[in-house]
């Protein structure tokens, strides 16, 4: 089973990929968001075909303290208007501090502020989807 990994922001989706043994994430782009949201599943849609995933995990921004804010309420009206239109399974992970993992990790691989801002969003969505495929793979 492929699934897919989404870090998604007002701006931006960063989207990671598993390997079909369900082992690994990598990387796979950014979506820059358009204005219609018709236009930003049709984006996905494609990548979802092409990819054959069969399952999405997708950041949940919770506050330090756990709770929801107004971000995270986005999210997941954005999640179920996919979900009920990919008719996927759809799983939510716990992205508090992935943003500051993909940051450092572009720091510490020397990137310019111009490229790190391009693959930030896509380093997150592989911390995410990371840790929802080993969670799993602990069973």
């Amino acid at each position: 089973m492929r699934w897919m990994g989404l870090d998604v922001g007002q701006r931006r989706i960063g989207i990671a990929l598993s390997d079909p043994l369900e082992l690994f994430a990598q990387g796979y782009g950014v979506l820059e968001r358009s204005a219609s949201l018709n236009q930003d599943f049709q984006e996905l849609n494609e990548i979802i075909s092409q990819e054959t995933v069969e399952g999405i995990v997708v950041g949940l921004p919770r506050n330090m303290d756990g709770t929801e804010g107004v971000m995270a309420e986005k999210v997941r009206g954005f999640s179920k208007k996919m979900e009920e239109r990919f008719g996927l399974p759809l799983f939510f992970w716990d992205e508090r501090l992935s943003t500051v993992a993909a940051e450092r990790v572009l720091l510490e691989a020397d990137l310019s502020r111009k490229k790190r801002k391009q693959k930030i969003d896509k380093v997150a969505a592989v911390f995410i989807l990371q840790n929802f495929l080993d969670s799993r793979n602990k069973s």
